[in-house]
């Protein structure tokens, strides 16, 4: 067993960002922080999806999505969209439609609106590889990392659950 794998883990440098979705009738958005740039050329990029999530749904049946990326400033942006259960998520936030008709988050610092290339599984996630079809940046300021998030998603009881 590894000592205290929560917080080695969040040394691991990572962006955080929230994924809109739209499956042409439904949209809906998540936080995400397991999100890489996986190639060149094409641009795709690597997103990481629990499949018990309602968004999981919308992207495999839209396969489109973007991915907003958060500023410093922006932790309650992550929190609530890191929430479960909420009726109208998307409510009470600026959004227009990409390109694709993935939801862009207006506040963000910048997009990538994508077009799920394919599909892997990844322990108790799935990974979606994108193509990024467009992107713009939106705002300016210092990034919301990670790290900055403290336990906002539960991690330290989710490694304290596997240690058992």
């Amino acid at each position: 067993m590894i000592d205290h794998i929560d917080q080695l883990v969040r040394q691991i440098t990572l962006g955080v960002y929230v994924i809109g979705v739209n499956n042409g009738t439904k949209q809906n958005a998540f936080t995400a922080a397991w999100v890489m740039q996986a190639s060149f050329d094409p641009l795709l990029l690597c997103i990481s999806i629990n499949p018990e999530h309602y968004s999981w749904q919308l992207l495999q049946e839209g396969g489109i999505c973007s991915v907003n990326v958060l500023g410093k400033h922006q932790y309650a942006i992550a929190e609530h969209f890191g929430a479960s259960g909420l009726k109208d998520k998307m409510a009470g936030f600026r959004w227009h439609q990409a390109e694709t008709g993935a939801p862009v988050l207006s506040e963000s610092l910048a997009y990538f609106d994508c077009r799920v290339s394919h599909y892997a599984d990844a322990g108790d996630h799935k990974l979606a590889v994108c193509e990024v079809v467009d992107a713009a940046l939106l705002n300016n300021g210092p990034l919301l990392l990670y790290n900055d998030t403290g336990d906002m998603d539960g991690s330290s009881e989710i490694y304290a659950d596997s240690a058992d």
